[in-house]
């Protein structure tokens, strides 16, 4: 399999079944859970860069308040509708920051055409269930997520002030 593939079937076999399971629904390369007065969203982002033998790719995650998303009916939120712009290494611990496919990825994680596909996934599912929905599981409540973000600067000042704009409680 080339690295295409090889991401191709990772995100078949593994990222949508999981996330899935976890209440996310999707679009193409995007994922969102409806959380009622927000949405959090996970996008993949692939480089501009990728070949068929090499490819890296990063996911973007964070939130979108409902009364902001784009969608008419507020069902849907897209990777343009976040407020809270960050990837992936924000939710992972320290020692993951370099996972063995993140420390050749010029985006975040790399694929290759000599990538396992079972030792990738096992990787990226360490990534994502000891890390990443482990602390997107935490955000329940806008107070929630004001507490995470607001350890960002720039994007817990941006929340605070887009809830305070629409008259939302925390």
């Amino acid at each position: 399999m080339n690295a295409k593939e090889i991401q191709t079937e990772f995100i078949k076999s593994y990222l949508k079944p999981t996330l899935k399971i976890y209440g996310y629904q999707t679009s193409g390369q995007t994922w969102w859970k409806n959380m009622v007065d927000f949405f959090i969203i996970i996008n993949l982002q692939n480089s501009q860069w990728n070949n068929k033998e090499e490819l890296s790719f990063c996911f973007n995650i964070g939130i979108a308040l409902t009364e902001k998303i784009k969608d008419s009916k507020k069902k849907k939120a897209t990777y343009f509708d976040i407020l809270t712009h960050t990837r992936e290494e924000t939710y992972l611990s320290e020692n993951r920051k370099k996972g063995k496919y993140r420390e050749s990825g010029w985006l975040g994680y790399r694929i290759t055409e000599n990538t396992n596909l079972e030792d990738f996934t096992n990787e990226l599912k360490i990534d994502f269930e000891s890390d990443i929905l482990v602390i997107l599981e935490k955000l329940k409540t806008l107070k929630d997520c004001v507490e995470f973000y607001g350890k960002i600067k720039i994007w817990g000042e941006i929340l605070n002030e887009q809830i305070f704009k629409i008259g939302l409680k925390v």
